[in-house]
């Protein structure tokens, strides 16, 4: 599990930044950290993990653990963009566009 750092504005959101979140936890099937514990960081939008099942859309769980604006979910076989998905607070995938910086 990840936290993603960047800016968000009206139209869109920019990640330019990742982080490991301290004392997370993680096992065969779930990934968690303990938000208290996060200094307070309005530059967070959001988190990203993966899906080793292959299974691309958010659980029940997912959602009701969803920290920021944005979640991004990778699922495997991880080899291309058609593994990754970007969701909203209500489950709904959003479009999104990777800058390789070229």
């Amino acid at each position: 599990m990840l936290l993603l750092r960047g800016k968000a504005n009206k139209d869109a959101i920019e990640v330019n930044e990742v982080m490991i979140p301290p004392l997370s936890v993680r096992g065969e099937s779930f990934s968690f950290f303990p938000a208290h514990m996060l200094p307070i960081d309005l530059s967070i939008v959001g988190t990203a993990y993966s899906h080793p099942s292959s299974i691309l859309a958010p659980s029940v769980e997912d959602l009701n653990n969803f920290y920021g604006r944005i979640m991004i979910i990778a699922a495997f076989p991880y080899d291309s963009e058609s593994n990754i998905i970007v969701i909203d607070g209500k489950g709904r995938t959003l479009n999104y566009e990777i800058d390789n910086g070229e």
